[in-house]
């Protein structure tokens, strides 16, 4: 390490709380699908944020809608409303088809996913339901509530006790059906469990739960965190099915990297709050508002949405010709892909890769999570598949 490294490292240890994994470097600039830390590497962010970078760093029509709005309305308190904000709800309602329903803007996913769980609980108090069906390998958020409805343990276990009543299912129609009664107040499932490894539902499963939601007077509601704003090709995961939820929550991709979140819930349920119900400080703020319309308008006028097909498939494959016996598959949606390795190297690979200028992420032992920009291109994609080879013949 050199001196300038140990400093940041250093400092890290020092001053913020080891929540999460010892940095891996001091990022200092961004430009489109790429980042640069602080000496000067270059690298191609194959990772996004997490799927949060839709329009890659710093694109400059997020960067001229976040300053003209910071020098005209930056804050006001939620005793009032701004033209960004309800042109954002009106927007998000209209790109959903959940015309007639509302709109609550949060600051994150997992505060969306909290707003949805009060939601639940509104819908399922007032007619005596009292469980709440989430899955196994589901993620949505670290928060109490949201925690709750997340399956993995070591997440939830230091936590415990956690919010009652929220039961996790096999990610499997028949358990499902066999689990649903009259009781059941809602069910939280994601189209594509990204933090699972980005793992697909089966095929028929969302349209099952609509079908015994309905008949059981339950809410379904999807997290399209991860799955949302464009990131599988189309607006929503959900679109891809002929599924009309209850309601949706969405963050991530929304501003780009600006913070901001939102629950979409339909006409079936936006009624459900009430004034106190339920609230924030910052959601909605005029900031994160205009720059997520920027974003929206940005992914639809540079067709946007169909590059994600296009690079999709152009990622599928060059995987498949590189012929390495690492590959065993390559699954999800449009640009959240989860390669599956055939052997438990994904964080040597991973390692390899950024030691060679590509960020990507190891969300289980075997699996690599590609979440690029939506705004990749060819160029991009060619030079992730010459790195992403040499990273697996170096594992």
């Amino acid at each position: 390490m050199t001196s300038v490294e140990r400093g940041w490292a250093e400092r890290s240890a020092d001053v913020l709380i080891q929540n999460l994994s010892v940095p891996l470097a001091q990022m200092e600039r961004g430009q489109g699908c790429y980042l640069w830390d602080n000496a000067g590497k270059q690298y191609l962010d194959f990772l996004g944020g997490i799927a949060v970078n839709s329009l890659g760093h710093c694109h400059p029509a997020v960067v001229q809608a976040l300053t003209e709005q910071a020098s005209r309305l930056d804050h006001i308190s939620n005793y009032f409303v701004s033209r960004p904000q309800l042109d954002l709800a009106e927007r998000l309602l209209d790109l959903a088809g959940a015309t007639g329903g509302g709109v609550f803007l949060a600051n994150s996913g997992t505060e969306a996913n909290e707003a949805a769980l009060k939601l639940a609980r509104l819908h399922g108090n007032s007619q005596g339901k009292s469980r709440i069906i989430a899955f196994e390998g589901a993620f949505h958020g670290r928060t109490m509530g949201a925690l709750a409805l997340t399956a993995k343990a070591k997440y939830r276990d230091p936590f415990a006790p956690l919010t009652p009543g929220i039961e996790h299912l096999p990610v499997d129609e028949a358990a499902l059906r066999e689990a649903m009664d009259d009781q059941v107040a809602a069910i939280f499932v994601e189209p594509i469990q990204g933090e699972a490894g980005v793992v697909e539902l089966p095929a028929g499963f969302l349209e099952a739960a609509r079908e015994l939601a309905d008949r059981h007077g339950s809410l379904l509601i999807l997290d399209e965190v991860q799955t949302g704003v464009g990131r599988t090709g189309r607006w929503f995961g959900f679109q891809h099915t002929s599924v009309v939820p209850d309601a949706i929550t969405v963050a991530k991709g929304l501003g780009s990297g600006f913070p901001i979140g939102a629950l979409v819930a339909f006409p079936s349920c936006s009624g459900l709050f009430y004034p106190g119900s339920h609230g924030t400080t910052f959601g909605g703020n005029p900031l994160a508002a205009r720059v997520a319309l920027q974003v929206l308008q940005v992914l639809e006028d540079a067709a946007v949405l169909e590059n994600v097909q296009v690079q999709s498939e152009r990622l599928r494959t060059g995987l498949a010709e590189l012929g390495s016996d690492l590959i065993a598959s390559v699954r999800g949606r449009g640009l959240l892909l989860g390669i599956q390795l055939t052997r438990p190297v994904a964080a040597e690979v991973t390692a390899a890769a950024f030691a060679r200028g590509l960020i990507i992420n190891a969300p289980a032992p075997d699996v690599i999570r590609l979440a690029p920009p939506l705004v990749v291109g060819r160029r991009e994609v060619g030079e992730f598949l010459e790195l992403f080879a040499q990273s697996l013949d170096a594992s």
